[in-house]
Order: C-alpha cells, then structure tokens, then sequence
C-alpha cells in the first residue's frame, strides 16, 4: 500500500502540514526538519500526487520538448541538454517526436498531453514559414530550428549561413580548392541546408572560385547512410574534389567511410568537415573536425526563456524574442588547421 503524508509526518514527528512545506519546497522550513522530513519520504518511498499539486498551484512543474526524431545523435543530444538545464529549475522534461511530418507537427500544438504541460519547447521540420501565424497558442511556447523565423513566440536558433561559410572558409585556408557539399535539399528556401548552402556559396564566391553544381549533392535525410550515398555517387561522377562539408555530422561519418572504401585517404587525399559536433566525431577515425553550432547554449537559452514565460502574467510575449547563440570550428583530424 503506498505511504500517505499521513505516514510520512508520522514517521518523521512532525505535522502533515510540515510535510506538504516540505514535498513543496517552501523555504520556511528548518534545515534538520527538511532533513528529518526527507528522510522519511525516502524510507518509506512516498510519491507526492502531482495531480493534486497541479490543481492547487496551477502548474504541473512539467514542460514538453517537441522534436521530429531521436535516432539523430544532434538531437538526442539536445534533448539530454535540455533536460539539465529543466533539472536545475525543478522541471520534469516529456518528449513527443513527430518524424518531421507536418500533420503531426501541427497536431502536437492542440495535444491534450502538452496542454497539461506547464509549456513547450517546439523544434519542427515539417511545418514552414508560412504556418508561423498557427503558433500563435494559448501556452507558453519556445521555438527552436530554422523552418519559422518572425513568428509570435519565442524563438533560438543557430548561425547557420556564417557557421557554413566558417567551415567552407576553413577548408579553403587549408589550400582546398574543389569542395563538395553533401545534405542540400534543393526544394528548400528556409531550413538547415538551404542557409547551410548559402553559407557555402558565399565562402566558395569570396575566393574567386566557380560554384559547381556538379560539387552539390542532394539528399533526402541526413543520416549516415545517406551521407554515404551521396559520397559514392560523388566519386563514381568522376567530378574532381580535394574537401567534403557535410551538412551534418551523420552525413560526414557516412561520407568517410565511402571516401575510405574507394582507397582515398583522409585528409591527405579529401580533407573532411562536418556541422553539430556530435559526440561520436571525436571519436571517429580519423576524428571529425566540424562545426559546433552551440547545441547547449541553444537548449539553456530555450529553457530559461520557457521558464520566464511561464513565471509571467502572459504566456506570450507582446514583443517576442529572436536570438541565435554562437558557433565554434572544432580542429580535428579529418581537416588539420
């Protein structure tokens, strides 16, 4: 039978009334009696009923996290991030993934089970600029990604263009001069891979060079296995190259091991770059030098802004706030300085 505050204040001597200040966390409470408190809740487990916590405060102490999928290693390690930057604000993370569908997307904003959350950081792929106007809900909402941008919310993204250009930079300062791009998306006017491929472009046309097409190779999703597709298309083309500037990290893990099958040597032969700087490009053989777009400072940002909207009389701000946070080239091995 599970224990009751009945028991708890039992247990520990006091009054249940000191138990409920304590399982809520109000601050008028003696240090050895919090303690004493604490120590009964955990001999006998009691678990605080959230529901009735949630009628009496009006919060749930529960935000959401909206991504299109978690077999990504960028956002599951997003996801990792936002929930301890949550855990340092005494919040519970729930994650709804969508698979980058626009149906879905659009469903999880009039969701029952985000509703009863105390708000939601939202990042989509499937929805686009112009359902900006359908993000105008009655809850506190953060939006991540680049698919909206001017919406009515909250939004934090990366620098995708300059991040891009930076890492195109890079390559061209190491003496490359054929560089491949791998993960466009040529349909695209607002997202990733087109601000990624402008950021390219740029790069390539300050230094003089010619942009090929021939160099661009498109893909649908950026995983390994398209990254590696791609890759061996690229090389059965014919088409000279002496770089690669994955997109992604995925992307650029499954391009070096096309370009190692094929005999050529990284980086003596292709030097190689990637964008996220995911956990496993430096341990990568060779490690993958890449660009960190500031994945923990994008989840700190969202949070503590989810956190002040939902501390504030209004849920959703007369002036929304737009920010990006910065980027670093990693220097590893596939690309050496």
């Amino acid at each position: 039978m599970a224990a009751t505050l009945h028991d708890v204040a039992q247990l520990a001597g006091v009054s249940i009334k000191t138990v409920s200040n304590v399982v809520n966390d109000y601050p008028h409470v003696r240090p050895s009696t919090r303690e004493r408190v604490q120590a009964a809740i955990d001999q006998l487990g009691y678990q605080p009923n959230l529901s009735a916590r949630s009628l009496r405060s009006g919060r749930s102490g529960v935000i959401g996290l909206v991504l299109p999928e978690l077999s990504l290693s960028y956002f599951a390690e997003l996801a990792d991030a936002v929930i301890t930057q949550a855990e340092s604000h005494g919040l519970v993370v729930i994650i709804e993934r969508t698979g980058a569908d626009r149906s879905r997307e659009l469903a999880v904003l009039s969701s029952p089970r985000m509703r009863m959350t105390d708000g939601v950081i939202f990042s989509p792929l499937g929805m686009g600029q112009e359902d900006a106007a359908l993000l105008n809900v009655d809850f506190p909402l953060v939006l991540l990604g680049e698919r909206i941008f001017g919406g009515p919310v909250d939004h934090v993204t990366m620098r995708n263009v300059e991040a891009a250009r930076a890492a195109t930079e890079f390559l061209l300062a190491a003496g490359r001069r054929r560089i491949a791009l791998i993960g466009a998306h040529p349909d695209e006017e607002l997202g990733s891979a087109a601000l990624r491929l402008k950021g390219y472009e740029e790069a390539v046309t300050a230094a003089g060079l010619p942009y090929d097409p021939a160099l661009v190779r498109s893909t649908t999703l950026w995983h390994r296995a398209n990254g590696a597709e791609a890759a061996r298309e690229l090389i059965e083309s014919g088409v000279e190259f002496d770089a690669v500037f994955g997109l992604n990290d995925a992307l650029t893990l499954g391009a070096m091991r096309a370009l190692q099958e094929s005999g050529r040597r990284i980086p003596d032969d292709v030097a190689v770059i990637g964008f996220d700087n995911i956990e496993e490009a430096q341990y990568a053989v060779p490690s993958l030098t890449t660009i960190d777009p500031g994945r923990e400072q994008i989840a700190q940002r969202a949070v503590d802004l989810l956190v002040q909207r939902i501390g504030a009389e209004a849920s959703r701000p007369e002036s929304p706030s737009e920010e990006t946070v910065a980027f670093e080239v990693i220097v590893r091995e596939s690309a050496p300085a």
